[in-house]
């Protein structure tokens, strides 16, 4: 046990004040020693008596368990070592299972941990509108919208986003040197690169015109949750069409007056004769307002604003939102439901240009293959960072491809780009390797001439590829280098391979669960099961109780009703957004790492390495975890979940904040794993990595319950999409059916 900090201090006061040689008290250190050491024996077995009989349960250390959000593993059941003696095993435990006490969580306790969570998230929150906040401050952005010879681009339409020579520093940091940034009308562009190389910088640039883009265009960038107010999601996705709220409240002013104006008239017909002057004027009035109202149905009739309500609640559906929810007030719903309604809002009017920066991190996977279907269907410009590879096939017609400082352009979706992309990747190498060749037989030779020979065919050449390719000016000047070798981000996960434990791991047995004082939420009749080697998909719509049955597999939560079983040396290893956002923000990682297990006997520099196997570069180590970006964080969490050499991975939506190559670890390190993996995700890709053979599972949450879908992860996949294709055809075809009608009375009208 640590000792006290005042403890700490007398020790060393007393050591300055003593001022002895330390050779003269070895002998009298010695000797107390010796007296001491048979009552220090008695002593520990004392102890170890009194620890043994006061060994308690996994509920009654819930019980105990402050919440504190620093310390994801708090209150499991975790030894400190796989090589306890059968022996004591058997004294504390009295046999290989634990059958919890059933215990309901007390109301306060369950109010206790979502303050936590809400308190977590705020503070996330927080800090992201604080960094975006002081972006204006840090970026300088330099670029030239016309061609080389100073001509505008001919080929371009008023539609179309072409930047020449464009470069963006942050902070001195340079993230894109003379590049071209083109962006042709009606494509769909999916823009991916490693994480923190200016990816959600480009776009925000655009967003905020600090880019060059034509006046004609309206520009959109989801990128924060809307601001809750007593307004309806409903309400609020309809509110984005300003040029509908705009008609609505005329239309209702304009009313009221003709009202009025009818009043008057009235009133003054049944008091006596009425001024000639004063009824003429009454009629000027009248017609003029009139002649507005009827202005504005027309204008209402041509922008479909009766059929706005309907579309918007299909939008709010299709992103997970019943017809309840829809009709609550949007203060009422979390962060992450308040992103959706800015993607509804978004999708509800259509800009000219939509920007959608990760946008499937906070939906659940029904909703992303909804807004994969949606957005296939999307007839103007897009242009969207992901890390969802599926996503990517499915919505894209061009990639952008981030990478050494510049844009690199590729028809076709990603799984094309990958081709593409390794072809490249080795032209550039074999180039670079020839180079190197030339270059070393010509400095052999003892000629200088000749290696500067070699060197300046090797950047000329470079210059005419990229005059070749469009680029001109400064950017054909940048492109004159010699050759270079192709360097691939690379980043490797790895779990511990468990100590093997027999079966059954853990267990919920005829197991029901309510929260104290909420009726409308349950979860019953749950009879699941966990050993070594399981491969679990647990999946549903957001809000049906993914997540409470991952705390109840967890521990944190406690059946009301049932068992839960789990195996007294198992240990668990937990992932999940709000394990992220509670990461002690003062400290470094090496710092949390070294505080949060002291028992691994680490020093600084193998927590290090740790980090690093987990992707999160060396100068990161020693940051404060405030200035981590959300994917570096997470690279800690997942550090120290595999610090806890876990038997079983509890994975809730672990591939947010995590690029491309950083998933593909973590699939492979999941795939290596020996234990047993449970996991919640929007990530198709990865699912079907996981869940990929006969012993592989997908439990489906809905209605209260946990049923076992009879397949596989692909099959329940496919069901899906098959579903959501056949409802957005058939919201189109009643779409074009009213088209047809306002059409049918636009002609009838023209005829009159």
């Amino acid at each position: 046990m640590a000792p006290s900090e005042d403890k700490v201090k007398k020790s060393k006061t007393d050591k300055l004040k003593g001022e002895k040689d330390p050779k003269k008290d070895k002998g009298e250190e010695k000797k107390k020693k010796e007296k001491s050491s048979e009552k220090s024996k008695d002593k520990d077995k004392s102890e170890k008596k009194d620890k043994s009989e006061k060994k308690k349960s996994a509920s009654d250390k819930l019980a105990e368990h402050k919440g504190d959000p620093n310390d994801y593993l708090a209150g499991l059941d975790l030894p400190s070592s796989d090589s306890e003696s059968d022996e004591e095993v058997e004294r504390r435990r009295g046999g290989e299972e634990e059958t919890v006490q059933i215990r309901m969580a007390t109301g306060k306790e369950v109010r206790k941990i979502a303050d936590r969570d809400r308190k977590a998230a705020e503070k996330a929150a927080a800090a992201k509108a604080a960094a975006l906040r002081d972006d204006d401050n840090v970026f300088d952005v330099s670029y030239e919208n016309q061609g080389a010879d100073g001509a505008t681009d001919s080929t371009l339409s008023a539609t179309d986003i072409k930047v020449h020579n464009l470069t963006i520093r942050a902070k001195g940091k340079v993230l894109l040197e003379n590049t071209t940034l083109t962006i042709a009308a009606g494509r769909r562009y999916g823009l991916v690169g490693p994480n923190g190389k200016g990816k959600s910088t480009l776009l925000r640039m655009i967003a905020r015109r600090q880019i060059p883009v034509p006046d004609t265009l309206d520009v959109l960038l989801v990128e924060q949750e809307i601001v809750g107010s007593e307004k309806t999601a409903l309400e609020a996705v309809v509110a984005a069409d300003v040029e509908l709220m705009a008609l609505r409240e005329e239309e209702a002013e304009i009313n009221r007056k003709l009202g009025h104006l009818d009043l008057n008239a009235d009133g003054a017909a049944g008091g006596g004769e009425q001024p000639a002057a004063s009824g003429e004027q009454h009629d000027e009035d009248d017609g003029d307002l009139a002649h507005r109202l009827t202005q504005i149905y027309d204008r209402m009739a041509e922008i479909n604003a009766a059929s706005a309500e309907s579309r918007a609640s299909k939008i709010l559906h299709g992103l997970g939102f019943t017809e309840i929810m829809q009709r609550r007030a949007t203060q009422d719903f979390s962060g992450g439901w308040r992103m959706r309604i800015s993607l509804a809002r978004a999708l509800y009017i259509q800009p000219t240009v939509l920007l959608l920066d990760e946008p499937t991190n906070h939906l659940d996977l029904r909703a992303v293959l909804w807004l994969e279907e949606y957005l296939t269907r999307w007839k103007k410009t897009l242009i969207v960072v992901s890390h969802d590879r599926e996503f990517l096939n499915s919505v894209t017609t061009d990639i952008i491809h981030l990478h050494d400082e510049r844009l690199h352009y590729y028809r076709g979706n990603f799984a094309q780009f990958e081709e593409m992309y390794e072809q490249r990747r080795r032209e550039v190498n074999k180039e670079f390797e020839k180079y190197q060749k030339q270059l070393k037989a010509a400095k052999k030779s003892g000629s200088k001439a000749a290696a500067d020979k070699v060197e300046k065919g090797a950047k000329q050449k470079a210059k005419q590829k990229a005059k070749a390719q469009g680029g001109g000016g400064a950017e054909a000047a940048a492109a004159a280098e010699a050759p270079r070798q192709w360097n691939d981000y690379n980043v490797h996960f790895e779990f511990p391979e468990p100590t093997e434990l027999p079966p059954p791991l853990l267990q919920l047995i005829d197991a029901d669960f309510k929260y104290p004082g909420r009726d409308d939420f349950g979860m019953k009749n749950m009879n699941i099961g966990i050993d070594m080697g399981s491969r679990v998909a647990i999946v549903g719509p957001n809000g049906a109780g993914k997540s409470t049955l991952m705390n109840l597999l967890a521990g944190d939560l406690t059946p009301t009703e049932g068992e839960q079983r789990r195996s007294h040396k198992l240990r668990v290893g937990r992932y999940a957004q709000h394990f992220v956002d509670a990461l002690r923000m003062d400290e470094t990682p090496v710092e949390y790492l070294l505080s949060r297990f002291p028992e691994s006997g680490f020093k600084a520099t193998e927590m290090r390495a740790m980090l690093g196997r987990f992707g999160l570069s060396g100068h990161h180590h020693l940051q404060p975890i405030t200035k981590l970006s959300g994917g570096q964080k997470a690279r800690v969490v997942f550090t120290s979940v595999a610090l806890s050499n876990p038997h079983i991975l509890l994975l809730d939506e672990p591939t947010n904040h995590l690029d491309m190559q950083s998933i593909d670890a973590l699939a492979d390190a999941i795939e290596e794993f020996e234990g047993g993996v449970v996991i919640i995700s929007h990530d198709a890709r990865l699912l079907t990595r996981v869940c990929d053979d006969e012993k592989s599972e997908v439990w489906i949450v809905e209605d209260g319950e946990v049923h076992p879908w009879d397949g596989d992860f692909e099959d329940y996949k496919d069901e899906l999409v098959r579903e959501i294709a056949a409802e957005l055809d058939e919201q189109e075809a009643e779409e074009a059916r009213r088209q047809a009608e306002r059409d049918a009375k636009r002609q009838q009208q023209g005829k009159k």
